[in-house]
């Protein structure tokens, strides 16, 4: 009833409003306060001024209005004030609210009125000088949450632009985190081990003074995030007013409380939740056959017969005697997990197969690891061969080159190759950029290099993002015959590549049989994006070049 009150009395200056926001928005709430709060004494002025402005005469509002001196005033672009036909309470929750908390700061801070860049910490306690929380990072597209490797500074230790302050543990790799400012290292919140960080949470504190530093020897970020939320609302009246307006509006916990149940609400009838409760059965577990879903008495019987069932299988789980070892998940390994699992839920895959002869491109192998030798390079793989065969397979067949949205296929014209590559930590798959314009041997100092990279954890963001097909070699290293690959979201085909053996294949007359090394490779394509027949132009194409691998140097 407060604003209700005051409405007529505080017409005229509701009228005045739109002109009064031009002005000084800590006059604003200084002059709000005064006439919606007749207790407060009028001569104990807030803000006091130097500038001889009078605003009673021009715009209706009475002298007594206080004036307020520049140099201290808030900045008028943080405020917004109500217009002339809104309510008086709908008034000053629009313009009071914004400017008194930010008013309140400034006063605080005192009349200097600088800024205080957002990453920053102030505290009015005296052991609290300013510092700056250093939050976990997110060093990739898909990261949420990170992992601490290591610390390379300690605290106490002096801090730089560009120096490296930790190793962090991302979902794609392990990644360098370099500081921002100068400073010093203050207080590690999250030490060497750290697992499960959400991005943005804190995970240091630094400090400009190297005299601050024992200051924060107990800090905790509880405690700092704590500080400001009551220092706001303690000194502008606003927050006393927002109480004072709960009991005019008493429809909104109305509305509120009854949308709430009828989600978690679980229709039963009364016998159905005696046999339930007596046989310590969560209704949650059971799906109603009744009316609108109501759970009656046979979906009772019908669980309990079913539970009777599955509690002889069940009975193994109760067996102590097996020994194991609980070994921990790394960040790489649960995203890796997470990915392929939506990859095989969400995605329609199917495989194409077939055998390729590679006698001419072992022979062509050989003759370029002599002359690698003989210039001091590094020799040629088969999978180097490989991945220039599929590049130039998705240049000839750009379809297979693509990935799905839900309102369109987006084909790519850069065609990067993202090859699998196995570590202790999980399964990292690098990329080779542009491969189809790079050669040979280029190609193998890139896939060796970046190799290494995965298999130190040193993989930068830049090594491992923008793929747009995979290849991924089982046969080589582990002579695996064949397999079936799961695609790499949001690519839509990945190549699994067998090993290489000998064969007996038919020859050119009648009863004549040659030997071949034959290797055989499964595409696994995304039906959503690759029809059949491109999946087999694609594999078409990509056996041409393995078959005659001259063609891939011209």
């Amino acid at each position: 009833m407060t604003y209700a009150t005051h409405v007529l009395r505080h017409s005229n200056k509701i009228r005045g409003s739109s002109n009064l926001i031009r002005h000084d928005s800590a006059i604003l709430v200084r002059w709000f306060s005064n006439g919606t709060r007749p207790s407060m004494e009028k001569g104990d002025d807030i803000l006091r001024c130097q500038s001889g402005l009078v605003f009673g005469e021009r715009h209706n509002i009475p002298k007594s209005f206080n004036r307020c001196n520049s140099s201290s005033a808030v900045s008028n672009n943080s405020c917004r004030a109500a217009s002339p036909t809104m309510s008086f309470g709908n008034a000053l929750r629009t313009a009071i609210a914004p400017c008194a908390s930010t008013a309140s700061m400034s006063f605080m801070r005192g009349s200097s009125g600088s800024q205080v860049p957002s990453r920053r910490g102030f505290s009015t306690a005296s052991d609290l000088p300013p510092h700056q929380e250093i939050g976990m990072p997110s060093l990739s597209p898909t990261m949420t949450e990170g992992n601490i490797a290591r610390w390379l500074k300690k605290e106490g230790d002096k801090v730089s632009p560009g120096e490296v302050l930790c190793e962090v543990e991302t979902d794609k790799a392990t990644v360098e985190m370099e500081c921002m400012e100068e400073g010093y290292l203050a207080k590690i919140l999250r030490g060497d081990g750290a697992s499960s960080i959400k991005v943005g949470e804190a995970i240091a504190i630094t400090v400009e003074e190297e005299g601050d530093i024992a200051k924060f020897k107990d800090y905790q970020p509880s405690t700092s995030d704590a500080t400001p939320s009551p220092k706001e609302p303690a000194s502008p009246p606003p927050p006393k007013e927002e109480v004072a307006e709960k009991p005019v509006t008493p429809s909104e916990p109305k509305v509120s409380k009854p949308s709430a149940p009828p989600p978690d609400r679980i229709f039963a009838s009364p016998l159905a939740r005696k046999i339930a409760e007596d046989n310590n059965i969560p209704l949650s577990n059971i799906k109603g056959t009744g009316p609108e879903g109501r759970i009656v008495k046979a979906d009772i019987e019908d669980y309990l017969a079913s539970r009777g069932k599955e509690a002889p299988a069940a009975a193994p789980k109760a067996d102590t005697s097996l020994e194991y070892t609980d070994i921990p998940v790394s960040q790489i390994r649960k995203v890796t997990a997470s990915r392929l699992l939506l990859s095989k839920q969400t995605i329609p895959h199917y495989y194409l197969s077939v055998d390729t002869c590679v006698d001419k491109l072992m022979e062509l192998r050989s003759q370029l690891n002599s002359l690698q030798e003989a210039s001091g390079g590094k020799k040629l793989s088969v999978n180097d061969l490989v991945i220039k065969a599929a590049a130039l397979a998705l240049r000839k067949v750009p379809q297979a080159n693509s990935s799905w949205t839900s309102e369109y296929i987006r084909q790519y014209h850069n065609i990067n190759i993202g090859v699998a590559v196995q570590t202790d930590n999980g399964l990292y798959v690098p990329v080779i950029k542009d491969a189809d314009q790079k050669g040979l041997s280029t190609i193998s100092e890139e896939v060796k290099n970046l190799a290494e990279k995965a298999k130190g954890n040193s993989l930068k963001p830049q090594d491992y993002e923008g793929g747009t097909f995979t290849v991924s070699n089982l046969g080589g290293p582990f002579g695996i015959k064949e397999f079936c690959a799961i695609i790499n979201p949001p690519q839509s085909a990945i190549l699994a590549v067998g090993s290489a053996e000998r064969r007996v294949v038919p020859g050119t007359g009648q009863d004549q049989y040659n030997f071949s090394s034959m290797m055989s490779v499964t595409l696994s394509c995304d039906h959503r994006v690759i029809d059949g027949a491109i999946g087999a132009e694609w594999l078409k194409a990509f056996k041409g070049y393995i078959e005659s691998p001259e063609s891939m140097l011209l």
